[in-house]
């Protein structure tokens, strides 16, 4: 039976509820398998296809959208639990190469029609603000999810996305000559033993795009390529913006105009941050054909150093989840952290794996479910920060701080502490789940209309 049987005929009308028939049956054969998933895959897009655009749908002609999509993605996700380790090993030599996510996802989606979105799709979708997209992104987490699931695809993958960047190692030489990497939104500066990576995002106080966590991430590469550099430090540029112009700030979260406009990506900021540089920052580099200084272990060696960040003004959302994976947080006394994951409907990347950590559970959930602040001075600020300041003693406390990290035994027991507070395998299984529940909450109702009433708010404004 064609797979177009078991889709519903796209109506322009307003029409009444269609139904779906059966996905088609999979036999656990791979290559009969992937055969079925492209045909029913290929049947679901034609229903798309003749279907007037997203913007101009009524709801009934939304509603047969959203059955198709779901049928579409019932079937993807029994493939997946079937065939994932198959699937992954096609992608990446079985396991022999590390892929990272750009990589992955595309070759995924030439190899395997039907499983992932094509880049064609992905640039279709990016001409859209997010209201109007179809949310094909959420195949990406579903696959991800699968992969990650898997210990040993998803063991590899973590360990893939820990591997430099291609753009770190064109920049390296040029950075270890001259100690300074001018990056777009991200200034790297080696200053005696550190590296000063200063974020000057200045005109949205530091918000975080996805040209942010590209550039965090060839920052925090160069930082742990460089023999030189034995500590880094994290710190917010001086602002332009009306409000904060002349002073520092650290981080406003999730850049919420880029949000609406449908600017921030699933694979490229919301994966990539947490798998990525954040990830770097607390394990180190993952360099299996290398063989420098760093903390080893069985799959490669990792150059894993300490670090600094120096919060001014505020550490909002993923700045806040920023400092959870520190060694050191020093604060001027005026600042506050918040993780506002109730008031934009998204999960706060690993926040929820690492606060509860640090702060207790019924912190916790104060701070994500119920949007409490905690202000440096709080007793409860040292959960999150080591150190209050006055402003004008900011500078000589990293100074401080960067002489005190700068220790061999530091770089051993930091890495012993994450081994005991955050087993690989523990970040693993929350990134499986994490993958696919941000990608649903990126395109969920309550999320864009959140977001929308805070653009109106704004009037437009980052």
């Amino acid at each position: 039976m064609s797979a177009d049987a078991h889709l519903p005929t796209p109506t322009t009308g307003t029409g009444a509820d269609l139904g779906l028939a059966p996905e088609p049956p999979l036999t656990g054969n791979l290559g009969e398998d992937a055969a079925a998933l492209a045909e029913y895959a290929a049947a679901a897009d034609r229903s798309l296809a003749a279907l007037p655009p997203r913007p101009e749908r009524e709801a009934p002609q939304q509603a047969v959208a959203e059955r198709v999509l779901a049928a579409a993605r019932r079937l993807r996700a029994i493939f997946l639990d079937r065939h994932v380790e198959a699937v992954y090993g096609r992608l990446t030599g079985d396991r022999t190469h590390h892929v990272r996510l750009p990589d992955l996802l595309r070759a995924a989606g030439e190899q395997w029609p039907g499983l992932v979105p094509t880049e064609a799709q992905l640039d279709a979708e990016r001409k859209h603000i997010q209201a109007h997209k179809e949310g094909r992104e959420i195949d990406q987490g579903l696959f991800l999810r699968a992969v990650l699931r898997d210990p040993a695809s998803g063991a590899h993958l973590t360990d893939a996305m820990r591997t430099p960047s291609r753009r770190a190692l064109a920049l390296l030489a040029d950075f270890t000559a001259t100690g300074r990497a001018e990056l777009e939104s991200v200034l790297v500066e080696r200053r005696g033993p550190a590296a000063h990576l200063t974020v000057h995002n200045e005109h949205c106080l530091n918000a975080e795009d996805d040209t942010l966590i590209a550039d965090m991430e060839t920052a925090v590469d160069l930082a742990l390529l460089d023999d030189r550099v034995r500590v880094g430090v994290l710190r917010g540029g001086v602002m332009t913006h009306p409000k904060y112009a002349g002073r520092r700030v650290f981080s406003a979260g999730i850049n919420l105009r880029h949000l609406h406009e449908g600017r921030i990506s699933f694979a490229g900021f919301l994966m990539q941050r947490e798998l990525g540089y954040i990830s770097k920052i607390q394990r180190g580099l993952h360099r299996p054909d290398h063989a420098g200084a760093g903390t080893h272990h069985p799959g490669g060696a990792v150059a894993g150093k300490p670090w600094v960040a120096a919060v001014d003004a505020f550490a909002i959302g993923g700045g806040m989840q920023l400092l959870l994976v520190f060694d050191r947080v020093i604060a001027e006394r005026d600042a506050f952290f918040a993780l506002p994951a109730a008031q934009e409907g998204i999960v706060p990347g690993a926040g929820n794996l690492r606060l509860s950590r640090c702060a207790g559970a019924r912190q916790a959930r104060r701070v994500i479910l119920w949007g409490d602040r905690i202000t440096a001075g709080d007793p409860g600020a040292a959960a999150v920060c080591d150190q209050v300041v006055a402003p004008e003693e900011m500078d000589t406390a990293i100074e401080e701080a960067v002489s005190a990290l700068d220790n061999p035994a530091v770089v051993a027991n930091r890495a012993m502490l994450t081994l005991a507070e955050e087993p690989p395998e523990l970040f693993r299984t929350y990134m499986a789940e994490f993958a696919y529940v941000q990608a649903i909450r990126l395109y969920s109702r309550d999320v864009i209309g959140k977001v929308d009433r805070a653009w109106s708010r704004a009037g437009g404004r980052p």
